[in-house]
């Protein structure tokens, strides 16, 4: 048996205090192959959670497609490279509204954080906007954004966090929010770049909005002469089943996208993509290099994640599993269940507060540790933690599904009984 204890003491004086891990039991996995984990005691799990992972763990195509390049060649950015470039036209085949140029980074962080910079260098304005329950990042720039925990000093007064979509059903009033940080920007001389946001509102829970509920906030930034950032690390490559990016299921047209954890497959590779305009004046005002972020082997992984999709149909998978998964849920019952919700292989269960008894969010989390006591992993969002969160490799199958549910309705017949 593997000693958890004696695996977190080492973690810890090797990396320091407070670095989080999953589960009340944290696992100690070895393997991987699709959906499925294995942990070192040789138990397998459902990975209901993982979108590193996006066409599954250990994918042989992806997994060929590094080693074959990695023996030929892998070196930084300033040479040139027929993969990278390829890859590059394949990633941008998949957009519309004029998002025709492209940078590779390492992480969705970087991604961010180049993104805000591009908006300075259009705009020549530094107020940034972002929603108040939300994270993008861990860089200087971008955890000037995060909602839960601001940094050390507080942050600066060209960033503006609006009332998330969780609290604000109605467009407008999202809009009315946007539109007061703007014109606060402007009376104190910071000018307004941009907003970014999660098109799906994945730290918020994902709520359901009504179509065309970013339209008024949209018109209002266009209005200021601001741009629109969408971040589809969480939401995009298919995952939400009827598009292939989260903004374009919202409706909404961003002038700069950022991509991140799935775009690899685990390999460490970002992205952004942004109107020529925008690139060109990014270009022109930071003499911006990546080493590693346009790699012949970061290519490859990209391209090989690219024609996985496809081949597979992949983003056809999350739309019929995703609803099996959804009708499935459906037909568990437990009192504190408010709502279940979601798109493709992105679902969620919110729970509600029990009247003078468990809320929302220790319910989930204790949903969320006895599931993984019974083989799925899972996670948890929203504002409270509040909503149980279901975000599989995109190769989960009905099997996996069935096993999910089943263990699910257990849990819950366990906790009502």
């Amino acid at each position: 048996m593997t000693d958890i204890a004696e695996l977190l003491a080492r973690r810890e004086r090797l990396f320091g205090p407070d670095v989080p891990t999953f589960y009340k039991n944290p696992v100690h996995l070895v393997r991987g192959e699709g959906a499925w984990l294995w942990d070192a005691d040789g138990r397998r799990y459902v990975d209901a959670y993982n979108n590193v992972a996006h066409v599954g763990h250990a994918h042989p195509w992806v997994v060929g497609a590094i080693a074959q390049q990695a023996a030929a060649l892998n070196t930084h950015s300033r040479y040139l490279h027929e993969g990278v470039l390829e890859y590059g036209e394949r990633l941008i085949a998949t957009f519309g509204n004029r998002l025709d140029t492209f940078l590779m980074v390492c992480t969705g962080s970087e991604a961010n954080d180049v993104a805000l910079r591009m908006a300075r260098a259009m705009t020549g304005k530094c107020g940034f906007i972002a929603t108040d329950n939300t994270y993008h990042g861990n860089t200087a720039l971008v955890s000037q954004l995060n909602a839960r925990k601001p940094p050390i000093g507080g942050r600066g007064q060209n960033v503006r966090l609006v009332p998330a979509p969780d609290k604000l059903r109605d467009g407008r009033e999202f809009a009315r929010h946007v539109a007061r940080a703007i014109d606060s920007f402007e009376e104190e001389g910071h000018g307004f770049a941009a907003l970014i946001l999660d098109p799906y509102f994945a730290n918020e829970g994902f709520p359901t909005l009504p179509k065309g509920y970013l339209d008024p906030m949209a018109s209002i930034v266009r209005r200021a002469g601001g741009l629109v950032i969408a971040d589809e690390v969480q939401p995009g490559f298919g995952r939400l089943g009827s598009h292939f990016w989260g903004h374009q299921r919202a409706g909404l047209a961003p002038d700069i996208v950022t991509m991140g954890k799935p775009m690899g497959n685990g390999y460490p590779l970002a992205g952004v993509v942004a109107r020529r305009e925008v690139m060109e004046a990014f270009r022109k005002g930071f003499g911006y290099f990546n080493t590693f972020g346009a790699s012949p082997v970061a290519a490859a992984a990209g391209m090989a994640v690219l024609e996985v999709l496809a081949d597979e149909r992949l983003e056809e998978n999350a739309r019929t599993i995703g609803q099996y998964l959804l009708d499935g849920m459906r037909t568990i019952e437990h009192a504190q269940i408010a709502e279940i919700r979601g798109a493709g292989l992105f679902i969620g269960m919110e729970l509600a507060d029990a009247p003078q008894g468990m809320s929302g969010g220790d319910l989930a989390a204790r949903v969320v540790d006895a599931m993984r006591e019974a083989g799925v992993l899972m996670g948890r969002t929203g504002r409270m933690g509040q909503v149980l969160k279901i975000r599989p490799p995109m190769v989960l199958n009905r099997e996996q599904a069935d096993l999910l549910l089943e263990r699910l309705g257990d849990v819950f017949a366990e906790i009502h009984g």
